[in-house]
């Protein structure tokens, strides 16, 4: 992510800026007799297209913790929910203190998000002097953060609904739920049909994001047979089993795994690998002309992103954390309230899913730059904070 960014900013701030621009704005045409995608350009391409695979994984996730993982669980999820609940409401009141009318209200789903990925990847970066407590609070407070951010693009960040091609998208989700109940296995006509439901839901007006997730949540998340019934197949294989026996075993040993797991092991390295990258090169190609960083100094969008990311994140996860504490709620085990803040500040990471959410919400208008420009200085700043406070942290807890 970081090299990428890094990449994106050099690129369009270089000799060959022009290339640049010119390469995410190429368009792509795919005609197949009378049917015609919609025109998509390279970079529409990336964020319609390729980052439906990444939320269908943030769904796949999502489906794990709801049926095994910390969200299954009433009171272990209920405290990061509640502090993922402070960390959604008080950045997006922070952002419209500033923001509250015009075209630059629209804004106020950016400071909501977290990056997973770097949220985590900055807490892991000080490894055991951080609680693994804290970091298992920190990803379940990300996940249903991710739940909110969804659910905030959805329902607000959608334009010209048509209702036709929704119910087409819908009818195609029922179909993968009663093929499921049918006990249909075969991953391709799972694939075909997530394909047509995100053309469908691209067509429709919702992001076609949201056709990853929906996928994702409809995945079933326990296995088809359990691993001792799985074990005594593949034990009870004659040395002399044909390649169908074989092939019969094979198959129920991996249906002994649930599917949203393989799934998982098998695409997350590509979107965490390639199209998280692809997406910083395509969205953080920002000109940081003089001008325009004069103009998001003073910018109202700026200064409401970074207040919203870097005060109201930690300052709404923790308060609401601390009212949860007062009607019976606990900290995890033997966390203290300072590394609690300094994880805070780590989600106040925004980067991806906020630089995601300030294209949704400035598409056609001239502020997304200065709204990118916040995001990015807002991330910088949250996470040196939270490499500071949780060291510091560490640092008092080996001394007492």
């Amino acid at each position: 992510l970081l090299i990428a960014t890094a990449i994106a900013l050099i690129w369009a701030n270089s000799a060959w800026a022009d290339s640049y621009q010119n390469f995410w704005h190429a368009e792509i045409e795919l005609i197949v007799g009378p049917w015609q995608l919609p025109h998509l350009s390279v970079g529409h391409f990336v964020n319609d297209a390729l980052m439906a695979l990444f939320f269908f994984v943030v769904g796949l996730e999502i489906k794990r913790e709801l049926v095994t993982g910390d969200l299954s669980s009433f009171r272990a999820a209920a405290m990061p929910a509640i502090a993922a609940l402070g960390g959604m409401v008080v950045p997006a009141a922070l952002y419209l203190t500033f923001n509250g009318a015009g075209e630059a209200s629209r804004g106020w789903g950016i400071p909501m998000a977290t990056d997973i990925a770097f949220a985590v990847g900055i807490v892991a970066l000080l490894g055991a002097r951080v609680s693994p407590k804290i970091k298992l609070f920190l990803l379940t407070l990300a996940i249903v953060d991710d739940i909110g951010a969804i659910a905030v693009i959805a329902i607000f960040y959608t334009n010209d609904l048509s209702a036709n091609w929704l119910l087409i998208a819908v009818g195609g989700l029922v179909a993968v739920w009663l093929l499921q109940r049918l006990r249909v296995w075969a991953i391709p006509i799972y694939a075909a049909l997530g394909i047509f439901i995100w053309y469908a839901t691209l067509e429709s007006g919702v992001h076609a994001t949201i056709a990853g997730v929906a996928l994702g949540l409809l995945t079933p998340a326990r296995p088809l047979l359990n691993q001792r019934d799985a074990q005594e197949i593949v034990d009870g294989l004659p040395s002399d089993a044909n390649v169908a026996e074989v092939r019969q075993a094979s198959f129920l040993a991996q249906e002994s795994v649930p599917l949203t797991e393989r799934l998982e092991n098998m695409l997350h390295p590509f979107t965490a690998f390639m199209i998280i990258p692809v997406f910083a090169l395509a969205n953080a190609g920002i000109v940081l002309s003089s001008d325009k960083i004069s103009d998001a100094a003073s910018s109202s969008v700026t200064l409401g992103i970074v207040l919203g990311l870097v005060v109201g994140k930690p300052v709404g996860i923790t308060l609401f954390a601390w009212v949860a504490t007062r009607f019976g709620f606990a900290l995890p085990e033997g966390v203290r309230w300072q590394e609690f803040i300094g994880m805070g500040f780590a989600a106040g990471i925004g980067f991806t899913v906020s630089i995601f959410v300030a294209g949704l919400a400035f598409e056609g208008y001239a502020i997304t730059d200065l709204a990118k420009i916040g995001i990015l200085a807002a991330s910088l700043i949250a996470a040196v904070a939270a490499l500071l406070l949780l060291r510091l942290n560490a640092t008092s807890t080996t001394t007492e």
